[in-house]
C-alpha cells in the first residue's frame, strides 16, 4: 500500500498553506489601517519564518520519531518552537520598521495573539508530522513482515519439494538397478524417461501456475516411469475435457497425488490395478479427482495416507490460505483423492 502524500506533495501543502496565511495576514493588517509596505513585510517576515518552523519540525521527526505519541510533549515542542517564532519574527520586524511608532505598539500588544496563533499552527504540524511518519514507519514494518513471510513461504515450498523428489527419484533408481541385470533395454528406456522427467520438473518454481494440459503432460512422463517399475499391473484412465485443458494450477501438483494412489493401488492389491484421473470445472474451481483401488483388510487410507497428500495439502494451504481444497473419501474398495484448484476471474 503506497502513502497518499509524499515529501514532495507536503512541500507544496507548506508552500500554499504559507501563501494563504501572508494573504490572511495582509488582508487583517490592512483592515487595521496599516500601509501596504508594513502589511507585506509583517506578514511575509512572520509567516516565512513559520514556514521555516515547520520545515525544521518535518525534518527533525523525520530522523527522529517519538516513541510514543506523547500529548504533553507535543505540547511542550510546540510551545518551544512557538516562543523561538515569537522571539526571532519580533526582533526583525522590530529591526526593519524601527521608525513606525504606532506599528511598534501594535506589535508589542499583539505578541500574545501572535504566540497563541503560531502555538496552534505548529501544534498542527508537529501532530500530522508525528502522524504521518508514524503511518509510513507501519507501512513499511508491514511490508517487511510480508516479505519475510513470502520468502518463508517459498522456503518451506521449496522445503516439500526437496522431500518429494527424492522420494521419487530412489524409488526410480532402485527400479533401474533391479532392471539392468533383467531388462537391460527397459532399463535404459526407463533411465532416459526418468532424464526427461527431471530435467522438465526441476526448472519448475514450486509456486509456479501451468496449464492442465502442461501438467498432464508431465504425469505422462512420471507414469511411464512407473509402468516400466510394475509393467501391465499399472492401467491409468486420464480424462481431460478440452475446457479443462488450460485451466491453471501448481505446478507438479498431481505426480504425488497419483504416486500415493499407485502405492495403495498396487502395493495392497494383487493383479492389474486401474488408477483413474478426472478433471472438471465446476464454478471457478477446477476439479480433479484420483481413484484407485484398496484393500480394506490391509490398507488404513481412512487414517491418512503419508507425506504425499499431507504435502500437497500443506503446499495448497501456502498458495491459497484453504485447508478444505484437498478431500479424501474411502468408500467400499475405492480410495478416492479430489482436489479443488481456484481459478482466477480475470
Amino acid at each position: 500500500m503506497s502513502s497518499p502524500l509524499s515529501e514532495k506533495k507536503v512541500i507544496i501543502s507548506l508552500l500554499a498553506g504559507w501563501a494563504a496565511l501572508v494573504g490572511i495576514q495582509v488582508y487583517i493588517l490592512k483592515r487595521l489601517g496599516f500601509p501596504t509596505g508594513i502589511c507585506w513585510g509583517d506578514s511575509l517576515i512572520s509567516v516565512t519564518l513559520l514556514l521555516l518552523s515547520s520545515l525544521l519540525v518535518l525534518n527533525i521527526i523525520k530522523y527522529y520519531m517519538p516513541t510514543a505519541y506523547q500529548f504533553v510533549g507535543i505540547l511542550v515542542s510546540s510551545l518551544v518552537l512557538s516562543l523561538l517564532w515569537l522571539f526571532i519574527s519580533n526582533s526583525f520586524l522590530r529591526i526593519v520598521f524601527n521608525n513606525e511608532v504606532a506599528y511598534l505598539s501594535f506589535l508589542r500588544n499583539s505578541l500574545i495573539v501572535r504566540f497563541a496563533f503560531a502555538f496552534v499552527i505548529l501544534t498542527i504540524v508537529v501532530t500530522a508530522s508525528i502522524l504521518w511518519y508514524s503511518w509510513q514507519e507501519r507501512q513499511k514494518e508491514e511490508q517487511r513482515k510480508l516479505d519475510v513471510e513470502a520468502l518463508s513461504r517459498e522456503a518451506e515450498l521449496f522445503k516439500l519439494r526437496q522431500q518429494l523428489q527424492p522420494h521419487f527419484l530412489f524409488n526410480s533408481l532402485n527400479s533401474i538397478n533391479a532392471l539392468i541385470g533383467l531388462d537391460p533395454q527397459q532399463a535404459r528406456k526407463m533411465v532416459q524417461q526418468l532424464s526427461d522427467f527431471l530435467r522438465g520438473t526441476l526448472k519448475k518454481e514450486e509456486s509456479q501456475m501451468v496449464t492442465l494440459e502442461e501438467e498432464i503432460g508431465y504425469l505422462n512422463l512420471y507414469l511411464e516411469i512407473e509402468k516400466v517399475r510394475f509393467g501391465n499391473r499399472l492401467q491409468t484412465a486420464i480424462n481431460v475435457p478440452d475446457e479443462c485443458k488450460q485451466a491453471l494450477l501448481p505446478t507438479l501438483l498431481l505426480q504425488p497425488i497419483v504416486e500415493n494412489a499407485i502405492k495403495f493401488g498396487l502395493y495392497d492389491t494383487t493383479g492389474q490395478t486401474l488408477i483413474t484421473i478426472d478433471c472438471m470445472l465446476e464454478q471457478n474451481y477446477l476439479v480433479i479427482s484420483v481413484k484407485n483401488p484398496f484393500d480394506p483388510e490391509t490398507a488404513m487410507p481412512k487414517k491418512g495416507t503419508g507425506f504425499g497428500l499431507s504435502s500437497i495439502q500443506r503446499r495448497l494451504y501456502l498458495l491459497f490460505a484453504r485447508n478444505d481444497l484437498l478431500v479424501t473419501n474411502a468408500q467400499d474398495t475405492i480410495f478416492d483423492t479430489t482436489v479443488k484448484i481456484p481459478q482466477s476471474n480475470e
